[in-house]
C-alpha cells in the first residue's frame, strides 16, 4: 500500500486546506515532518487514520474533536486521501460530524459526517457512499482494521512502549485486536456454557427423578394401605433415597397390587350397572303412561272451551271479512281526499299570484320601456316570454353595474399616481446630492485602510518573536520542576539500593547458614543398616541434629525473589534518575540560562506590542468593508436615479390612460341607470317584475293541475266500491278497521279453528289405548331408581380410583426407567465436556493456566518476538535479546504472554521495565517493527510502501539515535518510504527531505513542503 496525498481542510489545527503530496519524497526513500511542539505534526497521521477509518489514535479513548476550532460558521471539514495498492488507485473523503449555525433564525445545528470512496477508471468513480460500506470496502482492499494500521504502517506517537511495557492482561488485548483471535474466547465461552448446561442438566435429571419417585411414593402408601397383609408387608420395606433402582422395583411391585384389586372392583361396577338399568326401565314405562293421561284429559277440555264460544268466534270472522273487503276502497278514499285538499290550495294561491301581478304591473312605471307588460289575465305563455325578455336586458345592464362599483375607485387611483409622481420628482433631487457625495467618502476610507495595513503587517514578526518568549518561559519553569525532581530522583535511587543491597546481604546470610546447617539435613535422610551417602558407612553413631533456625530451601527461594524484585526496583530507579537528568538538561538548554523573571519582561513588551497590530488587522477588515459598503452604496445611488427617471415617465403616461377610461366609463353607466338613482336599483325592479310574472304563469298552471287530478280521483272511487261491494262511500268507511285490529281478528278465528284441530287429533290418537281415570303415581320408581343410581356411581368412583392408582404407578415406573437412563448417559458426557472446558479455560487440569487464547496469541508473540530480535540484536551490538515467557504469574494472575530481556553482559533476563529511556526505544522500535511484520504476514502479505513513524527520538543520545537512524534507513530497501516526526535538531540535518508544519499568526497551522 502506498500512499500518494492527502488533502486538509477544516480538521485539526489546520483551518484552510493543505495538500500533502508523499510522492515528492519517494525518490528519498525517507523523509522528516518537522515543526514546533504543538503545531500539528501528528495530526497529519490523524488525518490519515480519519479518512480510512473514522477515528484516529489520540481520539480512540476520549472526545472526538476532529473539527478545527478555527473554522467559523459552515466553513469545510474534511480529510481526502489518495493511496494505490498494487495497480489500482483508490480516494476516500470524508468528513467529521460538527455543530454549525443554523441558516435560519439562533442556535446551532448538526452537520452530519460523510464519506466516500472511489476508484480511479479514467475518471473518479464513487463505489461506496455508506459509512459502512466503506467500512467493509476498506477492510478487504486495504486489508487491514484500524488497530492494525496504526500498529503496522501508521506507528503512532504513546504506542511504541505500549506493547513492550504491557502487562499481559493489557498485551493479550492489544494482540487480541491486532489477530482477531475473539473467536477462541468464544470457544472457551461456548465450552463452559456446554460444561455448566451439562452439569445444569445432570442436576436436573436427578431433581426430576427424585420428584417422580417422591410423588410415586405417595401413591405406593396409598395402595400399601388398602392392600391384603401379605402385599401391605411387601411394599413396607425400607429403600435409600437415592437407590433408584430399588425405589423403581418398589413402584412396579405396588403396580402389580393396585392392578388385582382394580379387576375386583370393575366386576362389582358391573353388577351395579345391570340394577341401575332394570330401575330406569320401569321408571320410563310409568312416566309414558302419567304423559298420555294427561294429554287426553287437556283435550277434552279445549274442545269443551271452543264450543262454549261459538257465536264470538261468527261475529269476529264477520267483521274480519268486512274489513278485508273494505282494505281495497282504502286508497281511492284516501286519493280523493288528497285531491280536494290540494284543489282548495292551489286556488287560493293562483288568485293571490293574480292579484301580486295586477298590482305589480301598475307599479312598473318605465323599468321595461318598448313594450306593454301582460294583461292580467295573460296565458302563463305569454308571461314567461315577458319574463324572459326582462332576464335578456338584465344580461345588458349586468357589466355596466360593475362599471358603476369601480368609477369611484379609478378616480381615487388616478390622485394615488399624482402623489406618486411628486414623490418621484422629490427623489431625483435627494439622489443626485447623493451621488456627489459618495466619491469624497470612499477616497477618504481607503487612505485610513491603507494605514492600518501598515500597522498590521508587523503582527507575524511580533508572534514569533513571543512563541520562542513562551518557549523560554515554560522551559524556565520546567528547570524548577525537574530540579526537584532529579532530587526526589537521587533519594529514591539511594533507597533503592539501601533495599538491594539489604536483600542481597540477606540472601547470602541464608545461603551461608544453609551450607553450616548441611549437617544436619544430611543426617535427617540416614536410615538404620543402610549407607551414608558421604561417607559411605553404615553405621550412624552420632547424627547431627537440627537446629531452630535451620534454613530451608523454601526461604532461600522467598530471599531469592526479594532480592530479584529489589534488583529491579534498583535498575529501574536508575533510570528514573538517568531520564531525570536529562530532562532537566534539555529544560536548561531550552531556557537559553535565563530566569522566568526576565523572560516575563521581554513578554509583555512583545504581547503590547501584537495587540496593537491585531487591532489594525481588525481595523484592516472593518475599513475594507465599509469601503465597499460605499462603492455598493455609489453604485446603487446610481442605479436608483436611473430607474426614477424611467418610472416618471411610465406614471405620467398611465396617468393620462386612465383619465380618458374614466370618462368614458361614466358616460356608459348614466345611459344605463334611466330615471334611477343608479344601474343596480334599476335591475332590482326588473327583476321583481319578472319574479312576478313567472310566480303568476307557474300558479295558473298547477290551478289546471289540480282540477284534472280531482275529477280522475272521483271517478277512481266510484269504480272500487261497485269492486268491493259496498253501495256508498259512508257504508266502506265504516267497515274499514286498522291493519292491527285486522291481523288480531285474524289471528283470534285461526287460533280457535287450530286448536280445535289439534285438541280431536289427540283423542283419536289415545282412544286405542287402556288409560285409567285415577291419576298414575310416579313417586316409588323414581326412588327405586335414585337408589340404584348412586349404588352404581359408587362402584364407578372406586373403580376409578382404582384405574388412577395403576395409570400412576405405572406412568410413574416408565418416566423412571426413562429418567434414569438419561441420567447414566449425561454423567458420561458431563465428565468428558468439564474436563475439555476446564483445560481450555485454564484451570486443573491445566497447571499452566493458560487458556487457548492465550495459547495461540502466545504462538504470535514467539514469531513477533524473533522478529524483533533480528533489529534489536544489530541496534544493541548484540546486547539485549528478548524472550517471550509463559512461566506461572504470581497470585493467580494470568500468564502466557511476558516478555523478559536478555542481558548478555550480565548472563541475566531482566523485566523491560528496567531498560534505560535510550534502550526501551530501541527494543520498543523493534518489537513494534517485528509486530508490523507479523501482522502483515497475517493480512495476506500485503506490501507496504509508506511508513509513519512518530515517537520520541528526542529521549536519544547522538550514538543510540545514530543507530535507530541506521535502522529506519534500512527500511527504504524495495522502494519503500518512510515518513518520521520529531522537532530533534540533529535529525534535521541528516535527513534533507522535509515537511515542515508552521503556526500561523491567526493560530492555525500550515504545511510546507
Amino acid at each position: 500500500m502506498r500512499i500518494h496525498r492527502i488533502d486538509i481542510e477544516g480538521f485539526g489545527p489546520f483551518r484552510d486546506r493543505q495538500i500533502v503530496d508523499l510522492d515528492r519524497y519517494a525518490d528519498d526513500g525517507i523523509f522528516l515532518i518537522s515543526g514546533r511542539t504543538g503545531t500539528g505534526k501528528s495530526s497529519i497521521l490523524d488525518a490519515i487514520c480519519f479518512a480510512l477509518y473514522g477515528s484516529t489514535p489520540r481520539y480512540d479513548d476520549g472526545e472526538k474533536r476532529l473539527r478545527s476550532d478555527y473554522s467559523d460558521g459552515a466553513d469545510p471539514s474534511r480529510v481526502v486521501l489518495d493511496f494505490s495498492i498494487g495497480e489500482a488507485s483508490w480516494r476516500i473523503e470524508r468528513t467529521p460530524q460538527f455543530e454549525r449555525p443554523k441558516q435560519r433564525g439562533e442556535g446551532t445545528t448538526t452537520e452530519r459526517s460523510t464519506v466516500v470512496l472511489s476508484r480511479w477508471n479514467d475518471d473518479w468513480e464513487a463505489v461506496a457512499t455508506k459509512d459502512r460500506e466503506v467500512g467493509a470496502q476498506i477492510l478487504e482492499i486495504v486489508g487491514m482494521n484500524g488497530q492494525q494500521f496504526q500498529q503496522v504502517i501508521l506507528l503512532a506517537q504513546g504506542r511504541f512502549a505500549r506493547f513492550l511495557l504491557a502487562k499481559n492482561d493489557e498485551r493479550q488485548r492489544l494482540l487480541r485486536s491486532l489477530f482477531g483471535t475473539h473467536r477462541f474466547e468464544q470457544y472457551e465461552t461456548e465450552l463452559d456454557a456446554r460444561r455448566k448446561a451439562a452439569e445444569q442438566g445432570l442436576e436436573k435429571g436427578a431433581s426430576g427423578l427424585r420428584a417422580i419417585l417422591d410423588e410415586a411414593a405417595r401413591v405406593v402408601a396409598e395402595v400399601r394401605e388398602a392392600a391384603p397383609s401379605d402385599d401391605a408387608d411387601l411394599l413396607s420395606v425400607e429403600v435409600a433415597p437415592d437407590d433408584w433402582p430399588a425405589r423403581i422395583a418398589q413402584v412396579e411391585a405396588a403396580g402389580d397390587v393396585a392392578g388385582r384389586r382394580r379387576a375386583a372392583l370393575a366386576a362389582a361396577e358391573a353388577d351395579a350397572d345391570r340394577v341401575r338399568a332394570a330401575a330406569e326401565k320401569v321408571r320410563d314405562d310409568t312416566r309414558v303412561l302419567a304423559e298420555n293421561q294427561r294429554r287426553r284429559d287437556s283435550a277434552r277440555a279445549k274442545i269443551a272451551d271452543l264450543d262454549s264460544r261459538r257465536s264470538e268466534l261468527d261475529a269476529a270472522k264477520a267483521e274480519l271479512d268486512g274489513a278485508r273487503r273494505a282494505d281495497t276502497v282504502r286508497s281511492a278514499l284516501a286519493a280523493l281526499e288528497r285531491a280536494e285538499t290540494d284543489a282548495e290550495r292551489i286556488t287560493v294561491a293562483a288568485d293571490r299570484a293574480l292579484e301580486a301581478w295586477t298590482r305589480a304591473r301598475d307599479e312598473s312605471g318605465d323599468v321595461f320601456t318598448g313594450a306593454e307588460p301582460p294583461a292580467p289575465d295573460a296565458v302563463p305563455a305569454d308571461l314567461d316570454a315577458f319574463a324572459d325578455e326582462i332576464a335578456r336586458r338584465i344580461g345588458s345592464w349586468e357589466p355596466l353595474r360593475v362599471r358603476e362599483t369601480e368609477l369611484a375607485r379609478d378616480a381615487d387611483g388616478i390622485e394615488a399616481r399624482r402623489e406618486e409622481l411628486r414623490e418621484i420628482d422629490e427623489s431625483l433631487t435627494a439622489l443626485a446630492a447623493r451621488e456627489e457625495a459618495l466619491p469624497h467618502s470612499i477616497a477618504s476610507a481607503r487612505k485610513r485602510r491603507d494605514d492600518a495595513s501598515a500597522r498590521a503587517a508587523k503582527a507575524e514578526s511580533v508572534s514569533e518573536h513571543i512563541r520562542a518568549l513562551e518557549v523560554q518561559f515554560a522551559a524556565a519553569h520546567d528547570v524548577e520542576k525537574l530540579a526537584a525532581a532529579y532530587a526526589a530522583a537521587e533519594k529514591e535511587l539511594a533507597a533503592a539500593k539501601e533495599k538491594r543491597q539489604a536483600a542481597e546481604h540477606t540472601l547470602d546470610e541464608l545461603h551461608r547458614r544453609r551450607l553450616a546447617g548441611f549437617s544436619s539435613e544430611l543426617a535427617q535422610q540416614l536410615v538404620p543398616g543402610e549407607p551414608c551417602a558421604v561417607c559411605g558407612s553404615v553405621d550412624h553413631p552420632s547424627p547431627a541434629p537440627l537446629g531452630d533456625d535451620q534454613v530451608t530451601p523454601d526461604a532461600i527461594d522467598d530471599a531469592d525473589e526479594q532480592r530479584t524484585l529489589a534488583v529491579a526496583a534498583h535498575e529501574a530507579a536508575a533510570a528514573a534518575r538517568q531520564q531525570a537528568e536529562l530532562d532537566l538538561r534539555e529544560a536548561e538548554s531550552r531556557a537559553g540560562g535565563r530566569s522566568a523573571t526576565a523572560v516575563d519582561g521581554d513578554l509583555l513588551v512583545a504581547r503590547g506590542q501584537k495587540s496593537d497590530a491585531e487591532h489594525a488587522a481588525g481595523e484592516v477588515s472593518a475599513l475594507d468593508k465599509q469601503i465597499a459598503d460605499l462603492e455598493a452604496a455609489r453604485d446603487r445611488a446610481a442605479a436608483e436615479h436611473r430607474a426614477a427617471r424611467e418610472s416618471r415617465v411610465q406614471l405620467d403616461t398611465e396617468i393620462a390612460n386612465a383619465v380618458q377610461a374614466h370618462a368614458a366609463g361614466s358616460a356608459a353607466v348614466a345611459e344605463a341607470r334611466g330615471s334611477y338613482e343608479s344601474v343596480a336599483l334599476r335591475i332590482g325592479a326588473a327583476q321583481r317584475l319578472a319574479s312576478q310574472a313567472s310566480a303568476r304563469a307557474e300558479a295558473e298552471r298547477d290551478a289546471q293541475h289540480a282540477d284534472a287530478t280531482l275529477r280522475s280521483a272521483r271517478e277512481g272511487l266510484t269504480q272500487a266500491l261497485g269492486e268491493a261491494g259496498f253501495d256508498t262511500a259512508d257504508l266502506a268507511r265504516a267497515a274499514v278497521r286498522p291493519k292491527q285490529t285486522i291481523d288480531e281478528l285474524a289471528t283470534r278465528v285461526s287460533e280457535a279453528e287450530t286448536a280445535r284441530a289439534a285438541a280431536q287429533e289427540t283423542l283419536t290418537e289415545l282412544a286405542a289405548l287402556r288409560i285409567p281415570d285415577e291419576p298414575v303415581a310416579t313417586a316409588e320408581s323414581e326412588k327405586r331408581l335414585a337408589a340404584a343410581r348412586d349404588a352404581h356411581v359408587a362402584a364407578i368412583e372406586h373403580r376409578g380410583e382404582a384405574d388412577r392408582v395403576v395409570a400412576a404407578l405405572q406412568a410413574a415406573s416408565e418416566r423412571a426407567t426413562a429418567a434414569h437412563d438419561v441420567i447414566r448417559e449425561q454423567t458420561a458426557r458431563a465428565a468428558v465436556i468439564s474436563g475439555l472446558a476446564n483445560t481450555i479455560a485454564g484451570r486443573a487440569p491445566n497447571d499452566r493456566r493458560m487458556n487457548l487464547e492465550t495459547f495461540v496469541l502466545a504462538a504470535e508473540l514467539e514469531e513477533i518476538v524473533q522478529a524483533a530480535n533480528l533489529r534489536l540484536s544489530e541496534m544493541s551490538d548484540n546486547r539485549y535479546t528478548l524472550r517471550h515467557t509463559d512461566g506461572i504469574a504470581h497470585r493467580g494472575a494470568a500468564s502466557g504472554l511476558g516478555i523478559e530481556v536478555f542481558d548478555s553482559y550480565s548472563g541475566r533476563a531482566r523485566p523491560p521495565h528496567s531498560l534505560s529511556g535510550g534502550e526501551t526505544f530501541l527494543a520498543s522500535l523493534a518489537l513494534a517493527l517485528g509486530l508490523a511484520e507479523v501482522v502483515t504476514n497475517r493480512a495476506g502479505g500485503i506490501r507496504l510502501d509508506t511508513l509513519f513513524i512518530d515517537e520520541g527520538f528526542g529521549s536519544l543520545d547522538a550514538e543510540t539515535l545514530e543507530t535507530a537512524m541506521r535502522t529506519l534507513d534500512d527500511l527504504r530497501q524495495g522502494g519503500r518510504t518512510v515518513g518520521l516526526i520529531s522537532h530533534v535538531e540533529v535529525m534535521k540535518e541528516q535527513i534533507p527531505a522535509q515537511l515542515r508544519v508552521r503556526r500561523a499568526p491567526g493560530g492555525w497551522s500550515v504545511v510546507e513542503q
